[in-house]
C-alpha cells in the first residue's frame, strides 16, 4: 500500500486500474496502464512462472506490441518451414532472414509481467477473482467497481480488464459470445541432440486431415513442441492426428515431458468487448486469429488497447463518459485486430474446403510464400494483403462462392 493509504486504513483503497490475469494480454495491460503513471494490481490465480499450452511462436505483430527495452529469450530462430499435406508432399521453403522466434511461455510471461512491475504495477498471485460487481452494496459509487476474491475479500478500482484466458470469468460478466472453439493437443518432447541438430531453425506445419485442422512442430532447444490443432466436438480423431503425428515423425519413442490440451475460443462478430466499467482482452474477449488460431499478438496489442482505454475509464466521471471510452476501445480494437479477424475467418472457410491448394500456393506460388514471410515477420498482416493485392482478393473471393 502507499503511504497515503496506510495511515487511513479504515477507508478501502480504490485502484485506478484492476487487471484479472497475468498472461500476455493482462500483462500488456497492466503495463500500458502503469506507464500512464496510474495505481495498477495486476491478479494471477497461479504462482509465477506457469505452464500453458501454446506453440509459442513470436511473429513481427508480437515483436512489435512489446515494452521498450524487452528482451526476447528465443529458444530458437526460424529460417525455414517445411509444410506437409497430412504427412505427404513435404517441401521446405527458406529465408535468409529471419521469419520468427520461439519463446517457452512460462519465461515469456513472467518477463512480461515484470516489466509490468519496473512501471509501477503491483502484483498477487495465487488469487482467484469469483466476480465482478457495478452495482449494489459492495459498491460505494458509480464510479467503482468491485472484484470479489475466492475468500470474500473485496478489492475496488475505478475500471477493470478482464484477461483471464478463453475460460474468463469476467468476459461472462461483460457477456461475451463465442462463436469457433477449437481443440489444441501439444506434447512438450525432449530429444537427444542428434534429433534437436536436425530441427534446429526450422519448423514443421501440416495440414491435417479434418476440416480445418494442422499440426506443428516447434524446435526449442533440447525439446521439441508437437502440436495440433482441430475444430471442438472431434477430440478422438484430434487425439489420433497427434499420435499419428508423432509417429510419422519417428518421435514416437521419447517419453513427452508435459502433455497437455487447451480449447481455443473466438469471439461471434458482435460479440461486447465491455460492460460499464470492465474491459475484456486476449482470450478473454476471444480475439485470436481464426484460421491459424495465434494469440499472442492479439494477446499483447489488445492488451496494451485494454490499458491505455482502462486509464481513460478510471477518469471518466460519469456514466455517458464511460460509455464513449468503452466504444472507443471497441471501434480500436475491430479497426485493427477485427478486420484481421474477418479475413482470418475466410480464409478459415476456403482452408476447410481445399487445404491441398493452400499447400500447392505456399510450397510452389511464390507470391504466396512472400505473403506468409511478410506477416510471419510483421511487415505486413492479412487484412493488409487483402486489401492491396489484387490477386488476394480475387483468390479470396473466389473462395467464398
Amino acid at each position: 500500500m502507499s503511504s497515503e493509504n496506510s495511515s487511513a486504513d479504515d477507508v478501502q483503497r480504490v485502484w485506478d486500474v484492476v487487471v484479472v490475469g497475468a498472461g500476455p494480454a493482462g500483462a500488456s495491460a497492466a503495463y500500458a496502464a502503469a506507464v500512464a503513471g496510474r495505481s495498477v494490481l495486476l491478479l494471477e490465480k497461479a504462482e509465477l512462472p506457469r505452464y500453458k499450452t501454446c506453440g509459442g511462436g513470436i511473429i513481427g505483430p508480437s515483436r512489435d506490441a512489446l515494452p521498450p527495452g524487452f528482451e526476447l529469450p528465443f529458444k530458437d530462430r526460424v529460417h525455414a518451414v517445411t509444410f506437409s499435406l497430412d504427412g505427404r508432399y513435404s517441401r521446405t521453403r527458406k529465408s535468409k532472414q529471419m521469419l520468427f522466434g520461439l519463446i517457452n511461455r512460462p519465461e515469456f510471461d513472467q518477463q512480461l509481467v515484470e516489466h509490468a512491475q519496473k512501471a509501477g504495477a503491483e502484483l498477487r498471485t495465487g488469487v482467484t477473482v469469483t466476480r465482478v460487481e457495478q452495482h449494489g452494496s459492495a459498491v460505494p459509487d458509480r464510479r467503482t467497481v468491485a472484484v470479489v476474491l475466492q475468500g470474500g475479500e473485496t478489492l475496488l478500482a475505478r475500471a477493470v480488464v478482464g484477461a483471464d484466458g478463453s475460460a474468463s470469468r469476467i468476459g461472462a460478466h461483460v457477456g461475451v459470445k463465442l462463436d469457433q472453439v477449437d481443440l489444441g493437443l501439444e506434447a512438450e518432447i525432449p530429444v537427444p541432440e542428434t534429433v534437436a541438430e536436425d530441427w534446429k531453425g526450422r519448423v514443421l506445419i501440416d495440414w491435417g486431415p479434418m476440416p480445418g485442422s494442422y499440426g506443428w512442430v516447434f524446435p526449442k532447444g533440447d525439446t521439441l513442441t508437437v502440436g495440433v490443432i482441430s475444430a471442438r466436438g472431434e477430440g478422438a480423431a484430434t487425439k489420433r492426428y497427434l499420435e499419428d503425428f508423432i509417429g510419422r515423425l519417428g518421435l514416437a519413442g521419447f517419453e513427452p515431458s508435459i502433455s497437455s490440451g487447451h480449447l481455443t475460443r473466438c469471439r461471434a462478430d458482435d460479440s461486447p468487448l465491455s460492460r460499464g466499467r470492465v474491459l475484456v482482452c486476449g482470450d478473454a474477449a476471444g480475439l485470436l486469429e481464426p484460421w491459424t488460431r495465434e494469440g499472442i499478438s492479439f494477446a499483447l496489442r489488445s492488451g496494451r488497447l485494454a490499458g491505455e482505454w482502462a486509464v481513460r475509464i478510471a477518469e471518466a466521471h460519469d456514466a455517458v463518459d464511460t460509455r464513449r471510452q468503452a466504444l472507443n476501445y471497441a471501434f480500436a480494437v475491430k479497426a485493427g485486430l477485427g478486420v484481421e479477424m474477418s479475413v482470418g475467418k475466410r480464409l478459415l472457410i476456403a482452408f476447410e474446403r481445399r487445404p491441398g491448394l493452400f499447400h500447392a500456393a505456399l510450397t510452389g506460388f511464390r507470391p504466396a510464400w512472400r505473403a506468409f514471410v511478410d506477416i510471419t515477420r510483421g511487415s505486413t498482416s492479412l487484412g493488409e494483403i487483402v486489401r492491396t493485392h489484387p490477386i488476394a482478393q480475387r483468390a479470396l473471393t473466389a473462395f467464398d462462392r
